[in-house]
């Protein structure tokens, strides 16, 4: 028989690699509203696995070495479940995943927001579909609860998030930078919202409003006295610092330094300070010392004008090479 060919089945795998970096939210006024990104990241690499019946597995490196969690519980695996979700994809029950961060975990620099992220993105590389940014937004902010720190880690740069999925870049001033200080030790988002109130008098929600509109003016045009007042904050940051041992001390010394202010990042127990560019390695310092001061250790870090959002690259690796047979 001649001309007859066949073509032996090849199985393809597709291995998806993301990186996404660390995220700030509120920064002072913006509580649950406006986040940036942050020069620390998590890459994750995702792969199928081949055969079903071998499950998901994890490796985790970095700040995520000593994570005690199964992979169904593990927030990149949670955030690839939720991303099919959106997409009306069945999720994968089988994974080989390999993580590593150099997020500090439980210290208000979106950490879970990262891996959430990472996992959605993977989602996308792996199965082959595509999702938008709000679409994308819309499956972290569903997991995370919020969607400030998930929106910073998406986009990069700063962001205010208007509703649910609305995301507005912000700008930021020439010049005008984030300084971190993060202690060794944690708050957790639990604890953090437990010690909010339920209700607050309609005088100090117009203050939040009115300080809420001063941040995103004040990161745009730099003036100090209006950033003093935006980093301020009257709606988490009174309730939480009691959470944070040398919370004055610290914040207090970052405006010695040159700062125009300093409050919580996110839940903490991170602080960060908004400074001008060419004082924030005295800002930085100034923290640092501070913490120590009080006993605790703690690293300090000028974050750079500018931070991308995610990123993902696909890799198809085929596992046998294609063969065509020809009968004579």
């Amino acid at each position: 028989m001649a001309g007859a060919h066949h073509l032996e089945v090849v199985r393809v795998r597709r291995r998806a690699v993301v990186r996404v970096p660390a995220s700030t939210a509120n920064l002072g006024a913006g509580f649950d509203c406006v986040g940036a990104a942050v020069d620390r990241c998590l890459t994750a690499s995702v792969v199928l696995q081949p055969e079903p019946e071998k499950g998901t597995t994890i490796q985790r490196g970095g700040t995520l070495a000593g994570l005690d969690v199964t992979p169904e519980e593990d927030w990149v695996v949670v955030g690839l479940r939720a991303a099919c979700e959106v997409a009306g994809r069945k999720a994968p029950s089988a994974l080989r995943i390999r993580v590593s961060s150099n997020i500090p975990v439980a210290r208000g620099l979106g950490s879970s927001a990262a891996a959430v992220v990472a996992g959605a993105v993977a989602a996308t590389g792996v199965l082959g579909f595509t999702l938008t940014d709000e679409q994308l937004l819309e499956a972290c902010a569903r997991v995370e609860g919020h969607p400030d720190n998930v929106a910073a880690a998406i986009h990069g740069g700063a962001v205010l998030v208007v509703g649910e999925a609305r995301v507005v870049p912000l700008t930021v001033a020439r010049g005008l930078t984030l300084v971190f200080a993060v202690p060794d030790f944690e708050v957790t988002t639990r604890e953090a919202r437990a010690v909010l109130p339920r209700e607050l008098p309609h005088r100090t929600a117009a203050q939040a409003a009115a300080r809420g509109a001063a941040l995103v003016h004040g990161l745009a045009t730099g003036e100090a006295d209006v950033l003093r007042v935006a980093l301020d904050d009257v709606l988490h940051v009174p309730f939480r610092r009691s959470l944070i041992d040398g919370y004055d001390a610290v914040s207090g010394a970052a405006v010695v330094a040159g700062a125009f202010g300093a409050t919580l990042s996110g839940s903490g127990s991170t602080l960060v300070a908004v400074a001008p560019e060419r004082q924030a390695p005295a800002v930085a310092e100034a923290m640092r010392s501070a913490w120590e001061q009080q006993g605790v250790q703690a690293d300090s870090f000028v974050n750079p004008s500018q931070v991308d959002g995610r990123t993902l690259t696909v890799h198809v690796d085929c596992e046998d090479a294609p063969a065509t047979a020809a009968a004579s």
